[in-house]
């Protein structure tokens, strides 16, 4: 279940209403790497939003022990971006998807935050035959 903290008061699509790129972006950035940046994280989390129920059974079957409800609300949202990536962004290199997913639970979340995060993705590959290559 998608909760209204995980995306704001107005849903996913406020999220990106007033956001400015270039805020958040390296100025060593041209222009056009920027959109191309923007526009990736935008259809991530419109694909995730899109695919949340299919997303959230693969996480919770492989979360023994934790309800989504219990993870937070970092953790589950760095889980979901990453599996929405092994689904249907095949062209990125799984070990990508993963090493990126700990970066940002490590920066975002908890103490424990990248380790969970490694474990699940982890255990999601070993289980699951996703599209793309590994490396």
């Amino acid at each position: 279940m998608l909760y209204q903290s995980d995306l704001g008061a107005t849903g996913p699509a406020a999220v990106f209403s007033d956001f400015n790129p270039e805020e958040y972006l390296p100025n060593t950035l041209s222009d056009e790497q920027a959109s191309k940046a923007f526009d990736y994280a935008k259809r991530l989390v419109d694909g995730t939003v899109e695919h949340r129920e299919e997303i959230d059974e693969l996480i919770k079957g492989q979360a023994d022990n934790w309800r989504l409800e219990r993870m937070s609300a970092v953790d589950r949202n760095v889980l979901r971006l990453a599996v929405y990536e092994f689904l249907y962004e095949p062209d990125v290199p799984q070990l990508v998807v993963v090493d990126e997913a700990i970066e940002l639970a490590k920066k975002f979340g908890s103490e424990q935050s990248g380790r969970f995060v490694n474990g699940l993705l982890d255990g999601l590959l070993k289980t699951h035959d996703f599209p793309g290559s590994l490396k």
